[in-house]
């Protein structure tokens, strides 16, 4: 075992969340590797089902070596953010998108701050890790405006064991009733312009599918006015058979999937977009408005809508939530963009863009 450590930052780490999910994932290279690992966040920004698995951020000076290795994941604004810039350690940063803070204006006023925050905290980091990498070109172009140099480009590191996870059956059982499904799952977050989702859906179930069920799957713990919007939405337009189901389990999750007929996304900012690839994984037909890194994401598998016309979108969802071979040509691109993604050894990418750092660990240079 190799007494140097590959130690990760984040700002929050909570189940079912992207980049800790993320962060778990490597800490399992790293160690295969030869390094110690741990991951460090606040304490307070830690939930309660991994505490066990997280050092307090605070504690960081005492725990990281000169020789160890840093690796900041950068989110949002934090404390997690001024620790890592503080190290006298050898740095890397990986950067997933932090979210314009206008879309929160107006509806959560403290993740508005705790965004521009990071925004700004990022600009002043450009210079801090010797190795940056980002989760898309998308992201990787931002990093480039704000200074930073020779970023890597890198998707994210996925468990396709957790996403082809046994389907939850009284979930299986519940949705497989007749209705045509159009699903989207994604925190409940105004970026993701779930309004229009529900207005797109509108349209299809009144001049495609009546028999049509709109289900959001995702978390909105600290959106709950977003949400509750939502919901006044959809009974304004006086739409049937609208289900909110906040977080779920991976296995309800995995149902979700399975039961559905159509993956609506209408979002207006993704630094990634994981769903997109989970639905790929379930062999769910995608429409997906053409925003951020959405189609870099897809690499030509779904159908981008670049336009928000509803009639022509509903119009479309008909199409693809039925059999036939517009439905059967855009499963099987999405075959193929997921069998690109998974031939990647992203072990080795990441290996190779941390080599400096570790070689310079191992005293070879």
């Amino acid at each position: 075992m190799n007494h140097r450590g590959i130690h990760q930052f984040v700002a929050g780490f909570t189940v079912g969340d992207a980049i800790s999910n993320e962060a778990l994932i490597l800490r399992i290279m790293f160690r295969r590797w030869g390094y110690t690992s741990e991951i460090f966040c606040e304490t307070s920004h830690t939930g309660p089902a991994l505490r066990h698995e997280a050092r307090d951020a605070a504690r960081t000076a005492e725990l990281i070596a000169p020789d160890d290795i840093a690796l900041l994941h950068l989110s949002i604004g934090s404390a997690v953010n001024e620790i890592f810039a503080g190290l006298a350690c050898r740095k890397a940063l990986r950067y997933h998108n932090i979210t314009p803070a206008i879309f929160f204006r107006g509806l959560q006023e403290e993740l508005a701050h705790d965004l521009a925050w990071g925004r700004d905290q990022a600009r002043t980091l450009s210079k801090t890790a010797a190795v940056n990498m980002a989760d898309s070109q998308f992201n990787a172009g931002e990093l480039t405006a704000m200074g930073y140099p020779d970023v890597h480009v890198m998707p994210l590191v996925l468990n396709f064991g957790a996403i082809n996870a046994r389907a939850d059956r009284s979930v299986l059982r519940a949705l497989r009733d007749g209705l045509v499904n159009i699903l989207f799952v994604g925190r409940c977050a105004p970026n993701k312009r779930i309004e229009d989702a529900l207005l797109a859906f509108n349209y299809f179930q009144k001049t495609v599918e009546p028999n049509a069920r709109f289900i959001h799957v995702g978390s909105f713990a600290g959106l709950e006015r977003y949400q509750a919007l939502l919901s006044v939405y959809a009974r304004n337009l006086h739409l049937n058979h609208v289900i909110f189901t906040g977080s779920v389990p991976q296995g309800e999750l995995a149902a979700y999937y399975e039961t559905a007929h159509l993956f609506l996304c209408m979002s207006e900012h993704e630094g990634f977009c994981i769903p997109l690839i989970e639905s790929m994984a379930h062999n769910l037909p995608i429409m997906a408005y053409a925003a951020g890194a959405v189609p870099e994401t897809l690499d030509g598998a779904g159908v981008l809508v670049r336009e928000k016309r509803w009639d022509y979108i509903a119009e479309m969802m008909g199409i693809l939530t039925r059999r036939g071979p517009v439905r059967e040509a855009v499963v099987r691109g999405q075959k193929e963009r997921l069998a690109r993604y998974q031939e990647r050894d992203l072990e080795a990418e990441l290996k190779s863009y941390l080599a400096p750092l570790l070689e310079k660990a191992e005293g070879r240079i």
